[in-house]
């Protein structure tokens, strides 16, 4: 098995795939690919893995590997990878969740505390030899003050730890929030993102990005937050409206916080020009929320998991783009001797109806003599193709059609 590391990977993870007697895989440890050359890449390697960080995933590129089966993204988020195209090519793609929460969690203090402190701005007039203190005496404080928090997943309740430390009261939204669990994770549900904004006095964003989320904080969200609050983003960049953003900048005196951009950079070193970077309240990262040590060798061993129960059972642990609900109609069971040819038979029968298998499974029972195998299909076959099953292969002991809950 061959796998092709197309970005920065930690050594650990390294020596693992490495012994390549205990791994089973050929690895090829590619770090300075940008996306434009990942399709060559994967041309040249033919990888049956691909690993990536920041490095974009382009449908181009999963068009040219050929033998590529699986995506792992050493990380949470996955918008960086194709997803769609990866789909209709059969490639499935993994991520590494978790693993990096307490990491964007202290990111995300930090940049809460560089809005508040204007760390970045005091360090910029001291290396130019001014002394202000005038200016930087004058902040707000965050003991007292309300933390909001779009989504809470596990890096919004790290995040929401660390500010119970700090004295702060919180408010959340999430889809999933409600009111039980709200009290549970010690918050105050918000019904609304917009709620969020009126309430807080920081505003701090940990959802995904989808289809739902992009731009999920715009005009109208920075026009109901309070004059001169923060906005941190450390989740991705399209949940913000830039513009939006900048003008709330402008003309409300929001401070903003950000470690993820609109059209970041495919690599990980590029040349980058962002709007919002020019406002003089504005603080910023290069997306290296999960960037520590601690949280990339998590990663890294994460990635090797997936990677070593893929080899053993071929299924894709964190696979995030499995279909979400099966297209099959019916569930066709059946019982048989565990010998060469009986599926292959069952499927013959099935294919010479034009009935298309969806998903299924064989089970073995002990000892190996028999198994069970639990077939998933698009319509239900006939009668007649039940009996022509049974009646062509001796080794099927019983089957059982179960149709929309019925049995039959």
């Amino acid at each position: 098995m061959k796998v092709l590391i197309a970005d920065k990977f930690e050594q650990l993870g390294l020596d693992e795939l490495a012994d390549s007697a205990k791994s089973g895989c050929e690895v090829f440890f590619e770090p300075g690919l940008s996306a434009d050359a990942l399709p060559d890449a994967l041309t040249k390697f033919a990888p049956d893995i691909l690993i990536v960080r920041s490095t974009k995933v382009t449908a181009a590129a999963i068009e040219a590997g050929e033998r590529l089966s699986l995506i792992i993204r050493a990380g949470a988020g996955y918008d960086t990878i194709d997803i769609a195209k990866a789909s209709t090519e059969g490639v499935f793609v993994a991520n590494c969740p978790g693993k990096n929460a307490i990491a964007v969690a202290e990111l995300t203090w930090a940049l809460i505390l560089s809005c508040d402190r204007r760390v970045p701005q005091q360090t910029a007039q001291l290396r130019d030899g001014k002394w202000n203190k005038k200016e930087f005496g004058k902040a707000n404080g965050v003991y007292g003050r309300t933390l909001g928090v779009l989504g809470l997943g596990t890096i919004a309740r790290e995040v929401v730890t660390r500010a119970k430390g700090f004295g702060m009261n919180v408010v959340a939204w999430s889809r999933s929030l409600n009111a039980a669990s709200a009290a549970e994770a010690g918050v105050t549900l918000a019904e609304t993102p917009r709620r969020v904004a009126e309430l807080s006095d920081i505003v701090s964003i940990h959802v995904a990005s989808t289809a739902e989320t992009k731009h999920l904080v715009d005009s109208e969200f920075i026009a109901a937050m309070k004059p001169g609050a923060y906005l941190i983003n450390t989740s991705r960049g399209a949940v913000v409206d830039q513009e939006a953003l900048v003008a709330g900048i402008r003309d409300k005196g929001i401070r903003a916080g950000l470690d993820v951009y609109d059209n970041e950079p495919g690599s990980s070193s590029a040349e980058f020009a962002t709007p919002v970077a020019e406002e003089a309240t504005f603080v910023g990262t290069h997306h290296v929320g999960a960037s520590t040590e601690q949280a990339q060798q998590a990663i890294a061993m994460e990635a090797v998991r997936v990677i070593n129960h893929y080899r053993d059972s071929g299924e894709v642990l964190n696979c995030v783009n499995r279909a979400a609900r099966s297209t099959a109609t019916c569930v066709l069971t059946v019982r048989h001797r565990n010998r060469p040819g009986v599926l292959a038979h069952v499927f013959q029968v099935l294919s010479e109806a034009s009935i298309n298998v969806e998903e299924m499974e064989n089970v073995l029972y002990e000892g190996a003599e028999a198994a069970c195998a639990r077939i998933q299909l698009g319509s239900a076959p006939s009668a007649e193709h039940l009996d022509t099953v049974r009646a062509r292969c001796a080794d099927i002991l019983s089957m059982e059609l179960s149709l929309l809950g019925v049995s039959g």
